[in-house]
């Protein structure tokens, strides 16, 4: 499996200003994210630079990180949802960003890990909600999801949770397509070039990728009816009906109708309690809620609120004992 590992900004930076130390002194924590266009990316980036605090960093109250000491994460760019809960079940990744289908199928090794279940993957907390693009040529109207018949259709890349679920609503609606594995860039792309009619992406809005496509060649983008979104439902229980925003997008002027699911941020039962139970504090530290904040759109909902919303598979106990301190588990 061929990962990018990408430093993002905050913590490269801490990094030149910290004092030289050994690699004995230093815990590297890598995070599987997803495309660089896509939503994990810079979530994972922004919790990366929260919760680390290198050899040498000025103390917290020195102004400098209030991450954890000796700390270094970072976000890695991965195929996302499949390809993270493979990575941190097999230790190839300390910890991934991961859609709450995935997470349960995984855990129980049903569907795409049918006999071969992650139950070494556990999590730390619900980041947000991750709604369904049906992302469309401009100017294309579909009557109903079952007019992409016949069209070229995106799927997003093997290994993601889009595509896994994209084929399963293209199965159930017996839409026949020509699919095109792709990430939400490439996808972008070749629906600008016309190489594509239609592409699927499930995740936080806004996309980078979608903002640059409606600057330049427009897009539009498809409303499931309240019978589809039902069906939908039916064979995906985890996906609950939601909405995507008028001017979520500058050149959508129309509110989406879609369903959504939950992202979470999971890592491996093996990893330590206490380094767990300190990242935890660290990712809901007033100086992770101001980079989320002001980081990220989506940041805005990465909430303590919220952190155990829809979690499908157990806590790390490193975790668990954070929520009990904090009177989030009573």
């Amino acid at each position: 499996m061929k990962f990018i590992g990408i430093l993002i900004g905050a913590v490269a930076s801490i990094l030149v200003a910290a004092q030289p130390a050994t690699a004995e002194d230093m815990t590297l924590w890598r995070i599987g994210t997803g495309g660089v266009g896509a939503t994990y990316f810079p979530i994972g980036g922004l919790i990366a630079n929260g919760i680390s605090s290198p050899p040498g960093a000025l103390a917290c109250g020195k102004g400098g990180t209030c991450g954890v000491k000796n700390l270094v994460a970072i976000a890695v760019s991965t195929n996302a949802s499949v390809a993270n809960m493979n990575a941190v079940h097999s230790g190839q990744l300390e910890a991934g960003l991961v859609g709450a289908q995935i997470v349960s199928d995984g855990f129980d090794g049903v569907g795409k890990f049918a006999g071969k279940p992650r139950d070494k993957v556990r999590a730390i907390a619900t980041l947000y909600r991750e709604d369904l693009h049906l992302v469309l040529t401009d100017g294309l109207k579909l009557n109903g999801i079952t007019d992409l018949n016949g069209l070229r259709v995106g799927v997003g890349v093997p290994g993601s949770g889009t595509q896994l679920n994209a084929k399963l609503i293209l199965e159930h609606f017996g839409i026949t397509a020509s699919l095109h594995d792709s990430s939400l860039g490439q996808s972008a792309m070749e629906l600008a070039d016309g190489k594509i009619d239609a592409f699927f992406y499930a995740g936080g809005w806004p996309f980078a990728a979608l903002i640059q496509l409606g600057a330049g060649k427009g897009f539009d983008m498809y409303s499931l009816t309240q019978d589809e979104i039902q069906e939908i439902q039916q064979f995906r229980p985890v996906y609950i009906s939601s909405t995507i925003p008028t001017r979520a997008y500058e050149n959508i002027h129309y509110e989406v109708s879609t369903v959504a699911s939950t992202a979470h941020l999971v890592t491996s039962v093996d990893q330590p309690e206490e380094l767990i139970y300190l990242i935890t504090k660290a990712l809901w530290s007033d100086q992770t809620r101001s980079l989320l904040d002001n980081g990220h759109q989506k940041g805005k909902q990465v909430r303590l609120e919220t952190a155990l919303d829809g979690l499908q598979i157990p806590l790390h106990s490193g975790a668990q004992r954070f929520y009990e301190e904090a009177g989030i588990i009573r």
